[in-house]
């Protein structure tokens, strides 16, 4: 489908690194509990953010900074816009870290900043976060093996990696009949069913 912004994903997956190995360093160390819960309202009030301004996903401006992009779709769609390089390392290398320390998948977090943050079209978000996150994941999990955090979860990793393999190609394809406010809609509610979690786990 060719949505992927290569250069720009190369870019955050670059900065993802460093954050994915302090989560993972890190993660022992954090009182748990205190972390979960600064966590889970902070996902909470991101998703309170995007039920308020769903529309603003759906304004494809160039944006006014000098590094400009372009990814142009296998069916001919080009989408241009502009970001703040400098900005999109700082938020990637935080997506990096809460992911990491979290054990979670950082796309509905990645996305919506890409989105609202970087001025990225929603499915050019989407597409990239999921290059960005599976260099962060494959750099997290190899520091969790290292240092023992992965000890004897291999039964249970396979057949989850299977299942994720699969069902994201399903989800790449759904993608492209998903008008861009609806998919930025299901985030929102990946937020809130993750905020509550943390909260009422740590209640």
């Amino acid at each position: 489908m060719k949505r992927v912004d290569y250069y720009s994903g190369m870019l955050f997956s670059t900065a993802t690194i460093p954050g994915a190995i302090l989560g993972a360093l890190t993660t022992g160390l954090i009182p748990r509990r205190t972390f979960d819960m600064i966590v889970g309202l902070l996902l909470l009030g991101m998703s309170i953010f995007l039920f308020i301004r769903p529309a603003g996903v759906l304004r494809h401006h160039h944006g006014g900074y000098s590094f400009k992009r372009q990814v142009v779709e296998i069916d001919g769609t080009a989408h241009t816009y502009s970001y703040d390089p400098v900005l999109g390392v700082g938020v990637s290398l935080v997506v990096g870290y809460v992911s990491s320390v979290l054990g979670i998948g950082g796309g509905f977090i990645h996305v919506p900043a890409m989105v609202h943050l970087l001025n990225f079209p929603v499915h050019v978000a989407a597409a990239t976060s999921h290059f960005t996150l599976a260099v962060m994941t494959f750099v997290g999990s190899a520091v969790h093996a290292v240092t023992g955090g992965l000890a004897g979860t291999l039964d249970r990793t396979v057949p989850l990696a299977i299942g994720v393999t699969i069902g994201a190609q399903f989800g790449a394809r759904l993608a492209r009949r998903v008008h861009g406010i609806w998919i930025i809609r299901a985030l929102t509610l990946a937020l809130v069913f993750v905020g509550i979690r943390l909260l009422i786990s740590e209640l």
